[in-house]
């Protein structure tokens, strides 16, 4: 008797009904999400589909590895650039063949740090650059990786949040980057202030409020620090991405914020309401706590939506 040896792999998969499985797997190919060396598992009524990256609502399975292929390097994807978490240069050579869009592969060297949030990477495969595009929800974002922060994963939140703007409302983004935030939620409010202490992220920014022929973004090169002494109106809803120091400028969000206002404050906690009891004293409320992704061993991404009292 021959016995057959299925090799498998462990990976971040998505669950989705089977009968929405061809649809949500070609969304997938599209975003450049989809794992093609792991086979698609089915459970009961559901499909786990592979994915290359974590995103929200992701769960770890084995997926079994398609006959001839190897399983591809574990790796974030950000517009026609590749990111590793090992410094493989066989491993990004085959990752650069797996898909025609492509570019370049680079290995991350050390973490966001500094008051700009920048990032030193090492080019392990194709085009020697750390500059690209990123297509999301209809927008087109020009991002330098090592240049400004951006982080693709945040997609579904920026969306999240367009969803609860009224028409009209003022909006500041405290700590914009290239802009993906205040382009996308300009689509409804009125006017979006964008502000960065970075001069690299606001002349991105100001490429990408010209390629999406964004009319209300007002970019800003400051310290969020003295916002409130620049700034002679108060905010609707303020943004608050910087998780590994936000907590510094909530003081400095509050006095912004309009009473009755919101204030979307992302950091990186260890424990559930880590936050809530200093929200309170500055006078707010709790509305929400959600988990965006995870960050490392006992650490995640979380968000606060916060209403601002209206006394």
């Amino acid at each position: 008797m021959i016995h057959v040896v299925r090799k498998t792999a462990g990976q971040w998969g998505m669950r989705v009904p089977a009968q929405r499985g061809e649809e949500m797997r070609q969304a997938l190919i599209h975003e450049g999400a989809l794992d093609a060396s792991l086979k698609v598992l089915r459970e009961d009524e559901d499909l786990i589909l592979p994915l290359l990256e974590e995103c929200e609502g992701a769960e770890w399975f084995e997926f079994e590895v398609h006959p001839g292929r190897e399983p591809l390097p574990r790796h974030e994807l950000v517009g026609g650039i590749a990111i590793m978490q090992d410094d493989d240069p066989d491993g990004a050579e085959r990752l650069l063949a797996s898909r025609p869009s492509l570019r370049t592969v680079v290995f991350a060297q050390g973490e966001v740090h500094g008051e700009y949030r920048i990032r030193e990477f090492r080019v392990l495969a194709g085009d020697p650059t750390t500059r690209t595009k990123v297509t999301e929800h209809g927008h087109i974002f020009t991002v330098d990786l090592a240049g400004a922060y951006f982080s693709a994963r945040l997609s579904t939140e920026r969306q999240r949040i367009l969803a609860q703007i009224q028409e009209g409302e003022v909006v500041l983004d405290m700590f914009a980057g290239v802009g993906p935030f205040a382009i996308i939620l300009a689509k409804r409010a009125s006017l979006v202030v964008a502000s960065d202490l970075n001069p690299r992220a606001i002349g991105l920014m100001l490429e990408n409020i010209a390629q999406n022929r964004t009319k209300n973004v007002l970019p800003m090169l400051a310290d969020a620090r003295r916002l409130d002494r620049i700034l002679s109106w108060k905010f609707d809803r303020i943004v608050m991405n910087l998780p590994l120091s936000g907590t510094e400028f909530l003081t400095e969000a509050f006095r912004l914020c309009r009473p009755g206002g919101t204030i979307h404050f992302y950091s990186l906690v260890s424990v559930e309401g880590e936050h809530t009891a200093r929200i309170r004293e500055l006078g707010g409320t709790v509305l929400a706590e959600r988990v965006v992704r995870s960050y490392s061993p006992g650490q995640w991404h979380a968000v606060y939506d916060i209403a601002v009292s209206a006394e």
